[in-house]
């Protein structure tokens, strides 16, 4: 097996803003559900939401913004890591995310091995 990461960009709702609405109550609920599940079967080995806050540090001179994102729809807002046999596992798994409900999108980028 090899890891995988998902970076979840976009969508209408996150951590953060679950309790705004029963929507994003219920949408939240959907992910508890499909991360749970992945759990159970030992797919998932970790995952955390993001805060919509942050800074980057950019250059030589190492300058300071506010903001990790360009646009608001491009934010991301959280990432786990998988257990799959190849990329293509990995996508095929990625499908069953509630973040394609809220037309968001999922990254899926494969764990490099480092070796020390």
């Amino acid at each position: 097996m090899e890891k995988f990461m998902f970076l979840f960009r976009g969508g209408e709702n996150h951590a953060h803003n679950a309790a705004d609405s029963k929507a994003a109550q219920e949408n939240m609920q959907k992910w508890m559900n499909w991360m749970g599940d992945l759990s159970k079967k030992g797919i998932m080995v970790g995952a955390d939401p993001l805060q919509p806050t942050g800074k980057v540090v950019t250059g030589t001179k190492k300058v300071v913004t506010d903001g990790p994102y360009a646009e608001t729809k491009e934010m991301v807002g959280g990432y786990i890591i998988v257990n799959a046999k190849d990329i293509n596992d990995a996508v095929e798994i990625s499908k069953g995310c509630p973040i394609f409900e809220e037309n968001g999108k999922l990254e899926v980028r494969p764990v490099q091995k480092m070796e020390m």
